[in-house]
C-alpha cells in the first residue's frame, strides 16, 4: 500500500476519534429522490482543459521555483480577470525534514461582503518527486502535476468565469492551498517522519488563520484530482463522518445530472487529504472529490506522483462531470 494520504482505518481512528460511514439511503417518495435544478449557466470543459495546460506550461509547480511564482501569478491573474477579490496568504511551513519553505495560499471571492459562503478548494503545487513511478530512475524527478493538482484548480478557474456571467448572491470562496504535496517521499530515511504531519501544510495554515479570524461557510468542497482518465470519485469516510449531508446532495445530484458513472454510490477509504484540515482546525464541514481506483499501482489512478501525470492524460468529460455538477449546486443553494 502507498504510503501517502491513505490512513488504514485503525491509525485515523487513533488521530481523530471513532469514524462511522454513512450510505446513501433510497427514499420511497420521487420528492426526496429528485432535486429541482435551478437554471444555471454551462460549465465549459474546453476551457477548463486550457488552464490545466496552461498551469503545466510554466513547469512543475514546486514550492519557491520560479514555475510556482509564474503559476500563482497566472492563477491570481485569471481569478481577478473574472471578477473575484484576491487576496494571498504566506506561511512559513516545516516540511518532512525539517526544512522550512514558504508557502503561498490564493484566495478569490465573490460576493466577499455576504456572511453566508461557501468554500472550495484545491492545491495548486506539484509532487518535487515521481516516487511512485514504476521506473526508479524518476523517482527524484519532479512530477506535472496536471491531474494532482492542477485539475482541480482549473475547475475552480472555470467556475469563477461562468459565475461572473450570471452573478449569484452567495458568498463563494476559491482557495488554492500550497504546500500539500511536499508530504514523506517513499525513498526518504527512516528517521524522517512518515505521518500525516508532513502533507497538507498549506492548508493547515489557512485552516489556522480562518479559524483565529472566525471565517464561515456553510460547507466546503475540495477537489483533488478531478480529471485523469478513467477516474471515478467514491464517497470517501472522512467527508461521510464530518460532511455527511452534502456528500449525499452531492453524489444525488450528479447522478440525476448523468454522471453516476463518474460519482458512483460507494465508499471510498479513510484519506488524509486537505479535508481534514478544514474539518479538524477550521470547524467548516468539508468533503473531498478524490478519484478511487480499486485495481492498478495506486488508489489515485496509475498516474498518481509519476512522470505521466501530464495534461495528455487529463479527460475533459471528468473535468465537466465534476465542474457542471458544482455549478449545479451553487445555483440549487443561491435560489434557496
Amino acid at each position: 500500500m502507498n504510503a501517502r494520504k491513505i490512513l488504514i482505518a485503525n491509525i485515523f481512528l487513533c488521530i481523530v476519534g471513532i469514524m462511522s460511514c454513512t450510505g446513501q439511503k433510497q427514499s420511497n417518495t420521487k420528492k426526496a429522490d429528485t432535486i429541482a435544478l435551478a437554471p444555471c449557466p454551462v460549465f465549459v470543459s474546453d476551457s477548463a482543459m486550457q488552464y490545466v495546460k496552461d498551469q503545466c506550461s510554466f513547469g512543475p509547480r514546486l514550492p519557491e521555483s520560479e514555475a510556482s511564482a509564474q503559476c500563482g501569478d497566472y492563477i491570481v491573474d485569471k481569478f481577478e480577470q473574472f471578477g473575484t477579490q484576491v487576496s494571498e496568504q504566506f506561511a512559513e511551513v516545516t516540511v518532512y525534514d525539517g526544512s522550512k519553505v514558504s508557502a503561498r495560499n490564493i484566495i478569490a471571492s465573490i460576493n466577499p461582503e455576504n456572511p453566508d459562503r461557501i468554500l472550495f478548494c484545491a492545491h495548486w503545487d506539484s509532487r518535487p518527486w515521481a516516487d511512485n513511478d514504476p521506473n526508479p530512475d524518476n523517482h527524484m524527478k519532479p512530477v506535472m502535476g496536471a491531474n494532482d493538482g492542477a485539475s482541480g484548480v482549473a475547475v475552480m478557474l472555470e467556475m469563477a468565469r461562468v459565475l461572473q456571467q450570471s452573478p449569484v448572491k452567495l458568498g463563494i470562496d476559491f482557495v488554492c492551498f500550497d504546500v500539500e504535496d511536499m508530504g514523506t517521499p517513499e525513498w526518504a530515511e527512516n528517521e524522517f517522519d512518515s505521518g500525516r504531519e508532513t502533507w497538507c501544510l498549506g492548508s493547515k495554515a489557512w485552516a489556522e488563520a480562518a479559524r483565529n479570524n472566525q471565517y464561515s461557510a456553510r460547507y466546503g468542497i475540495l477537489m483533488d484530482m478531478v480529471g485523469g482518465r478513467g477516474c471515478t470519485f467514491s464517497k470517501e469516510l472522512i467527508s461521510q463522518e464530518y460532511a455527511g449531508p452534502i456528500v449525499e446532495m452531492v453524489w444525488k445530484l450528479a447522478g440525476q445530472m448523468g454522471y453516476r458513472h463518474y460519482f458512483p454510490l460507494k465508499d471510498g477509504g479513510y484519506l488524509m487529504d486537505d479535508h481534514v484540515n478544514v474539518n479538524l482546525i477550521a470547524g467548516i464541514p468539508c468533503l473531498d472529490i478524490v478519484p478511487h481506483f480499486t485495481e492498478g499501482p495506486s488508489n489515485f489512478g496509475p498516474t498518481w506522483h509519476t512522470v505521466e501525470d501530464t495534461p495528455e492524460n487529463i479527460d475533459p468529460n471528468v473535468l465537466n462531470a465534476v465542474g457542471q455538477t458544482l455549478v449545479q449546486l451553487i445555483y440549487n443553494e443561491d435560489a434557496q
